[in-house]
């Protein structure tokens, strides 16, 4: 393992001053359609692509299907200067850390919408699969700029592309010399469904999602600027472990040159986010109770579950978003729960069997965890915010999540041989604006604001300090380092 030293002062920017950006530049024609982007005058000297699709959109019959490649149509022309809807999510009536005092980097914008509503977002389609590209205005390097494919973190029932704190406007303007490349993938039932009516390789529709944006962009990047052969697959969270079964479902065609696993890997981790219903008890559970009640009795087969899913997609996605939601909010009996589904085709019931035998993509991974991980995910104390939950409790889980996991994972991945170096951070600063409560420490989700540069966010609730800004960038210049030379 490379130990990586975060030096925690202003690094020397090497970066291009960026140019003016010309009308020319915003339409980029590729083998889905020509796209037109926009200049944010806040950031003059990025370009901006807020919402190109990169597979058909999964509605009506679609509904619960592998993503479907868009048909080549380059006469086809978009406006691609507004944030796509984010995939179906519940916007939980239940109070939170993460709903009260960060709601505004950290939730996705809903317009008036109460983050506490109970309801389906309503900045939310199920026309989702979008995504969003940012880069320099300055001339691209020789070959292109390294990419930085970003998959949002949420536990598999929430996140977007349109989710303030992790935003890289500021950040790409500084460098001048990466793009970064964001995506929508489906959540919850909609993403990963579990039904009886599907195929063993489709249940996991969300971690199909991101691998077709992967491929569209590694198709159609080199038009915006972009190496093709320098694409770095980067997650958050739930992201970082959908990054990591990427390397192991697709180890022998990765696509990615590099890995940066940010609070997440798939060895240790993703299991505790896996759903355990053999008896597709969970989708049937619900059918039930938005009218999809098909009789089906000890011996049930494919083709009731064929028909219980056409039942379903006659269902409107606000029927069902709200009934699981709201379900869910009431703290109901049997617990529903629709995430990642073992199948052995996607994801693995054993990654350390994976790894072992060398079914893991030899590629350069870089994994970082946060000092505090669950500070900020055991059961909120709203009844007593000062005292905070029980440390043990935190620690119980936060180690070998934060400790063991990405212990284990760097291990095997070191068995790779030499064209698969690791990499390791912890992140453990704190800062007035982002620690609303003392007890918090360096907790999960933390670091965040400060890769992408977005932790000015939060000055109502504390000022940005003179040392964040330096912290930020210093972070941004090592793993932009990272990205360009792993």
């Amino acid at each position: 393992m490379k130990p990586i030293t975060l030096f925690f002062f202003a690094l020397a920017s090497n970066a291009v001053p960026g140019q003016t950006a010309k009308s020319s530049d915003l339409t980029i024609r590729t083998a889905t359609g020509t796209f037109t982007g926009l200049v944010d005058p806040k950031f003059p000297q990025i370009l901006q692509w807020r919402s190109i699709p990169f597979a058909k959109p999964p509605v009506a019959s679609r509904r619960w299907l592998p993503p479907q490649k868009l048909s080549s149509n380059s006469s086809e022309h978009r406006h691609s200067t507004k944030f796509p809807p984010s995939c179906p999510q519940h916007v939980s009536a239940i109070e939170s850390f993460w709903n009260l005092p960060l709601t505004k980097g950290n939730l996705i914008y809903n317009g008036a919408q109460n983050d506490t509503s109970g309801f389906v977002g309503e900045a939310t389609s199920e026309d989702c699969l979008h995504l969003a590209i940012w880069r320099p205005t300055s001339e691209p390097p020789e070959g292109g700029f390294p990419v930085a494919f970003f998959m949002t973190g949420g536990g598999f029932v929430m996140g977007g592309v349109d989710l303030p704190w992790q935003n890289p406007e500021s950040w790409v303007e500084r460098s001048q010399s990466h793009i970064v490349v964001s995506v929508n993938y489906r959540v919850g039932i909609f993403g990963f469904p579990n039904a009886r009516g599907l195929l063993a390789g489709q249940q996991n529709l969300g971690i199909l999602d991101q691998r077709a944006a992967l491929e569209w962009v590694h198709e159609n990047i080199a038009a915006f600027g972009g190496n093709p052969g320098r694409i770095t697959q980067w997650g958050r969270s739930s992201g970082a472990m959908s990054a990591d079964i990427h390397a192991h479902a697709w180890h022998k065609d990765p696509i990615a040159q590099a890995y940066y696993l940010e609070s997440g890997t798939a060895i240790g981790i993703s299991s505790s986010l896996s759903v355990d219903d053999a008896t597709f008890s969970n989708f049937t559970f619900v059918a039930r109770h938005v009218g999809c009640d098909v009789p089906c009795g000890s011996d049930c087969d494919n083709e009731d579950g064929m028909a219980e899913l056409d039942c379903m997609r006659q269902v409107s996605m606000i029927q069902i978003s709200n009934f699981i939601g709201q379900y869910g909010d009431r703290g109901k009996i049997p617990v529903l729960t629709f995430s990642l589904v073992v199948d052995d085709r996607v994801h693995f019931s054993d990654y350390k069997a994976q790894a072992e035998a060398g079914k893991i993509a030899h590629r350069p991974t870089m994994l970082s965890m946060t000092a505090n991980e669950f500070s900020s995910l055991v059961p909120w104390p709203p009844a007593n915010l000062t005292k905070g939950p029980n440390q043990a409790e935190v620690d119980a889980v936060t180690i070998p999540f934060a400790a063991c996991a990405p212990l284990n994972s760097t291990t095997y991945r070191n068995r790779l041989g030499p064209n698969a170096p690791v990499f390791r951070f912890q992140y453990a600063a704190e800062f007035p604006n982002l620690n609303v409560y003392n007890w918090l420490g360096a907790y999960h989700n933390a670091e965040t604001s400060l890769i992408f540069g977005t932790y000015g966010l939060l000055d109502h609730i504390a000022n940005t300090t003179e040392f964040q800004v330096e912290v930020s960038h210093s972070m941004q210049d090592h793993i932009l380092t990272f990205f360009k030379d792993p």
